[in-house]
Parts: structure tokens; C-alpha cells; sequence
């Protein structure tokens, strides 16, 4: 019996073959769009996610004004900080590493091209290379890293060795930074994503000192924190040294601090709204192609009225027609 239910149904389905066709792609366009956006929307999460994994957890920000700073680039904010800054939090206790880094917007020459970039002034002592060579956004794909001494050195993004001037900038070549001589020691990996050195420009502090002529600036400081000891409680502690030093009360600050989690937390919430847009939309896929299923079925059952009355003349019961238009 079962069987005759089927061949019925398919013997339906091909008298009206474009309509079984168009309901068939009209229930995978609604699947393929669930799927598809779910995915996406995963997947960019896991994308973000594994990017600060690189970064890593242990890691706090501290930068001038309301600057919320990424690993590679960020921009100048009205309130400065100065190497008295770095000095009052470099020994917090539960710091492991620390760095003061400043930059600035400088002027790149690579033969007659002339362009602006940013350019980062990094110390190159012994201990911070050796911190440096142990972080993804270092990654050296052609040359060397810093070494202690090294001064008039400069290593350079894959996109500022391909894609930035006319010509490919190779290792061992000379590009002028305002005008100063560097030679190009290395080029970082392509990585992409969040903590991109792509196209970045880095030089040993002296010389970034020196050449933009700020010789107590600091435009971020980079920390550390030792294994066993809790990041909050290391923040808290930078924040009231900070907060004493610039003679600022609690909530005015005219610094931000910034750590791997919390920056986390600010991309899942916008990922949180993404997902809820993606999965709306799928929503919608799926309900246009349940109203075009119920329209198919409506229509079918209409066009056969006739039909539907000779299966009940004959002895048909209700549940045996409903069978075979639910096969269909």
C-alpha cells in the first residue's frame, strides 16, 4: 500500500515537473542560506578570536587620552605620555616584560616615491627582542630581527614591500625616513587580520627619537603580566599609579588601559549583533520558503478537486489523500 502511495506522488510530481522543480530550489536556497549565514557568522568569530590568541591573553595596553590602541597602529590623541609615565608602571609588581614605544607620522622615500606613513620607534635592548621573537606580529619572512646596537635599521611590513611603492622594496635596500638614511633590515610574514604587521614601519627608538626630534614622548606602553598573577589586579594597580602621577581623580582619566579580554568582550558584543542580523535574515529565508512549500501545496490541492473527489467516490479516506499529497 505504501508503496502505491509513493508512485502516485511521483507520478504527480512529473505530470508537473517545473513546478516540483521551482518548490525543490526554493527549499535549498532557504537551507543553503541558514547554513551559510550560521557558518559566517561562526566563522568570523573564530576568526577574531584566534587573532587575539596571537596577541595573547596576559597582555595590557596603556595609551594617552580615550586612544584605544591596536598591536600595530592606533593614532595621536590631545593628552601625551612621557617616559616618567612607563617609569611609574615598568615595575608593578606582577609586570613580567614592559616596552614604551613611540610614533609618529612620518615621510617615506624609496628612490624618487615620497609618501606618509606612520613609523614606530621600538627599544631594541637584548630582553625586548627576545620578548619580540616570541609574538606573531614580529614574524620575519625575508632578513633579520633587530639586535642590540642596531640604530639607523628599519623592518617593514608585506605590504610596504610590495603593494606600498611602485617598486618592491627588498631587503638590504635603503628608503629615507624624513630624510635619514635606514637600511632595510627585514620584511614581516603576511598575516592579515587584527594583529597585521602588514604595513607597518619599525625602527629602533634612538633613531625615531632623534629624527622627529620628541626625545620624552611616549605614545603607548606595552606590558606583560607575570604567569600567576591577575590582570585586573595589575590594571588597578597601573591605574592609581597613573592616576597619582598625573594628579587625576577616579574617573577622570586622561589615559586608557586597555587588555586582551577586555577587547575581546567589545568584539564578541558587536559579533552578538552581527549573529542576531545573520540569523534574522536565515529566519526570513526559511519562512519564504515555507510560505513557497504551503503555496505549492495549496495550489496542487485546488487543481485537483476533481481528482481528490473520484479518490473518495471510489473509497479513499481523508487520511490516505493527505498521505499522498505529504509524500509529494
Amino acid at each position: 500500500m505504501l508503496l502505491d502511495y509513493f508512485r502516485i506522488a511521483f507520478s504527480n510530481l512529473t505530470r508537473r515537473k517545473l513546478r516540483s522543480w521551482l518548490t525543490v530550489i526554493g527549499i535549498f536556497i532557504g537551507i543553503m542560506a541558514v547554513v551559510g549565514l550560521v557558518s559566517l557568522s561562526q566563522g568570523m568569530e573564530n576568526a577574531i578570536l584566534s587573532e587575539f590568541k596571537k596577541i595573547g591573553a596576559d597582555r595590557i595596553i596603556i595609551t594617552p587620552g580615550g586612544l584605544a590602541l591596536g598591536p600595530v597602529g592606533g593614532s595621536l590623541s590631545a593628552s601625551k605620555f612621557t617616559e616618567d609615565d612607563y617609569d611609574a608602571v615598568k615595575k608593578l609588581r606582577g609586570i613580567d616584560m614592559s616596552a614604551s614605544v613611540y610614533s609618529t607620522s612620518g615621510y617615506i622615500t624609496f628612490k624618487e616615491e615620497t609618501k606618509q606613513k606612520m613609523v614606530w620607534g621600538f627599544p631594541v635592548d637584548s630582553e625586548r627582542i627576545e620578548f619580540y621573537k616570541t609574538q606573531s606580529m614580529f614574524d620575519i619572512e625575508k632578513g633579520r630581527m633587530f639586535r642590540p646596537g642596531d640604530k639607523y635599521k628599519v623592518l617593514i611590513g608585506w605590504e610596504i614591500a610590495n603593494e606600498f611603492f611602485d617598486d618592491d622594496v627588498k631587503v638590504g635596500r635603503t628608503i629615507y625616513i624624513n630624510g635619514r638614511a635606514f637600511e632595510v633590515i627585514g620584511i614581516h610574514e603576511k598575516t592579515g587580520g587584527l594583529a597585521s604587521s602588514d604595513d607597518v614601519i619599525r625602527i629602533p627608538k634612538e633613531a625615531a627619537r632623534e629624527i622627529f626630534g620628541e626625545p620624552d614622548e611616549v605614545t603607548a606602553i606595552f606590558m606583560r603580566v607575570r604567569e600567576g598573577f591577575v590582570v585586573d589586579d595589575v590594571v588597578e594597580d597601573a591605574e592609581r599609579r597613573l592616576r597619582k602621577l598625573r594628579d587625576v581623580k577616579e574617573g577622570e582619566e586622561d589615559f586608557t588601559i586597555q587588555t586582551s579580554a577586555q577587547a575581546i568582550a567589545a568584539f564578541e558584543a558587536i559579533l552578538g549583533v552581527v549573529q542576531a542580523v545573520l540569523v534574522g535574515l536565515a529566519a526570513i529565508s526559511l519562512l519564504v520558503g515555507g510560505i513557497g512549500i504551503m503555496n505549492t501545496m495549496y495550489t496542487s490541492v485546488v487543481e485537483r478537486t476533481k481528482e481528490i473527489g473520484i479518490m473518495k467516490s471510489v473509497g479513499a479516506k481523508n487520511s490516505t489523500i493527505m498521505i499522498i499529497f505529504l509524500i509529494e
